[in-house]
C-alpha cells in the first residue's frame, strides 16, 4: 500500500522536471472513485465500532493467554489504522471533488500527515497476524512446552517488540514531511504547509525494506502457518470421522476405548479455525498490493505517471479498499470461532436481562 501514496506524492509537490501533461488526481482515479470510494466511509465507521467492540469484549473475558492477548494487541492496532487513515481518506475526496475550495489549510496535510503513521499501525497489525500464525503453529508441534514457551507476559513483551520494530522500519518515511507556516503576501495569512525532506532518499530505503523484503517474509511466513494449520485442521477431521464411524460398531461398549483419540480438543480446534481465518483475511488483503509492488519491477510504466496510470490507479486503490476491509472484518471471526467472545458479546447485548443471563454467560466464560 504504501508505495501507493509515495507516488501521489510526485503529483502533489511536482519538480521543474516533472511532465506538465499529468492528468488531474480526479481523472485519474474517476473509475476508483466512482466504484470503490463510496463504501470506504461505510466501511471505516464499521471497523471503528467492531474494533472497539472487540476490544471491551476481551477485555471484560479477561486477557488470560497468549491468543487472546495478541488479538485484543491486534483490535487495538486495527482501531490504530482505521483512525489515522480517516483524514488520508477525506483528503482523497477534497483532491478529488473539493480541490478548489478555499481551505484554511494546505489539504496536502491531512492526507499525507497521517498516512505513514496509519500504516506503521497497519504494520503493527500485520506483524501481530503473522505471529498469531506462527504461535498456532508452535503450539502444535509441541502441544505440550507450548504454554510453557509462551507466557502471557512473553506474549506483551512480544506485541511491544513488533510495535517498535514497525516504527523503526517506517523511520525514513515517518520523517520525509516537515509541518511549516507559509505567509501569503496578498492577504497576510498565514497557512500550514508540508515541507518534504529527503522523500527520494526516504522512499526508496522504504521500497527496499517495507514494499520489498518485510511484506514477502510477512506474507510467505503467513501462507506457510495457513497450510500447516489448515492440514492440522484436516487431519483432525479424519480422525472425529473415524471416531464417528466406530461408534455403531461397539454399541453398548466404550467406543471411546477402542476408537482413536484427536490429539486436538474441541476447544484448540476452535482458535486454530479462527487463526486461519484471520490469517486469510489478511493473505486477501495484502494480494492487491503484491500484485502492485512485483508488477512495478517488471513494468516502469506502472506508477501514476506512466502510460499505464489508469491500471495502476485501480490496482492501488483497490488495495487501499481491501487494507479497510481487512481491519474491520474480524469481529464475524471471533463471534463464530471464538466461544467465551461469543458469550461475552451476548451479554453486552443483553445488558439489564436479568441475572440468570448473567450467571450463565460467567459460566460460559469460566469453562470456555
Amino acid at each position: 500500500m504504501e508505495a501507493v501514496r509515495s507516488n501521489f506524492s510526485q503529483s502533489y509537490f511536482p519538480s521543474k522536471a516533472q511532465s506538465p501533461k499529468a492528468m488531474p488526481y480526479s481523472q485519474k482515479l474517476s473509475l476508483a472513485l466512482t466504484v470503490l470510494a463510496p463504501m470506504w466511509p461505510v466501511i471505516i465507521t464499521f471497523g471503528l465500532m467492531s474494533n472497539i467492540t472487540n476490544i471491551i469484549v476481551f477485555l471484560k473475558a479477561g486477557v488470560k493467554e497468549n491468543v487472546t492477548t495478541l488479538m485484543l494487541s491486534l483490535s487495538i492496532s486495527d482501531l490504530a489504522f482505521l483512525i489515522l487513515i480517516t483524514p488520508t481518506m477525506c483528503g482523497i475526496f477534497i483532491m478529488a471533488y473539493a480541490k478548489l475550495y478555499p481551505w484554511p489549510f494546505d489539504f496536502h496535510f491531512i492526507y499525507f500527515k497521517f498516512y505513514w503513521p496509519a500504516f506503521t499501525a497497519y504494520d503493527i497489525s500485520a506483524f501481530i497476524s503473522v505471529s498469531l500464525g506462527v504461535i498456532r503453529c508452535a503450539c502444535v508441534a509441541m502441544p505440550l512446552r507450548f504454554k510453557l514457551v509462551f507466557t502471557k507476559a512473553r506474549t506483551v513483551k512480544w506485541v511491544l517488540f513488533l510495535v517498535a520494530l514497525a516504527v523503526g522500519l517506517r523511520i525514513p518515511v515517518l520523517s520525509i514531511f516537515r509541518i511549516v507556516h507559509i505567509t501569503n503576501p496578498a492577504t497576510n495569512v498565514s497557512t500550514l504547509y508540508l515541507a518534504e525532506m529527503n522523500k527520494d532518499a526516504m522512499s526508496r530505503i522504504n521500497d527496499v525494506m517495507n514494499r520489498g523484503v518485510v511484506i514477502w517474509i510477512n506474507y510467505t511466513t503467513m501462507i506457510t502457518c495457513v497450510c500447516i494449520l489448515s492440514f492440522k485442521l484436516y487431519q483432525a477431521s479424519k480422525i472425529r470421522r473415524s471416531i464417528t464411524a466406530a461408534e455403531p460398531q461397539h454399541a453398548g461398549t466404550s467406543a471411546e476405548k477402542t476408537a482413536p483419540q484427536t490429539p486436538l480438543q474441541s476447544k484448540d480446534l476452535q482458535v486454530i479455525k479462527s487463526v486461519v481465518l484471520v490469517c486469510s483475511i489478511f493473505i486477501l488483503s495484502q494480494l492487491p498490493f503484491l500484485i502492485v509492488s512485483t508488477y512495478r519491477l517488471v513494468e516502469s510504466d506502472f506508477t501514476v505517471e506512466a502510460r499505464l496510470h489508469n491500471l495502476f490507479s485501480l490496482f492501488s486503490q483497490t488495495s487501499l479498499t481491501c487494507s479497510y476491509l481487512n481491519a474491520s472484518l474480524n469481529i464475524f471471526v471471533y463471534y463464530n470461532y471464538n466461544s467465551k467472545y461469543r458469550a461475552v458479546f451476548q451479554s453486552l447485548l443483553s445488558w439489564g436481562g436479568g441475572r440468570d443471563i448473567k450467571h450463565n454467560v460467567a459460566e460460559k466464560i469460566r469453562t470456555a
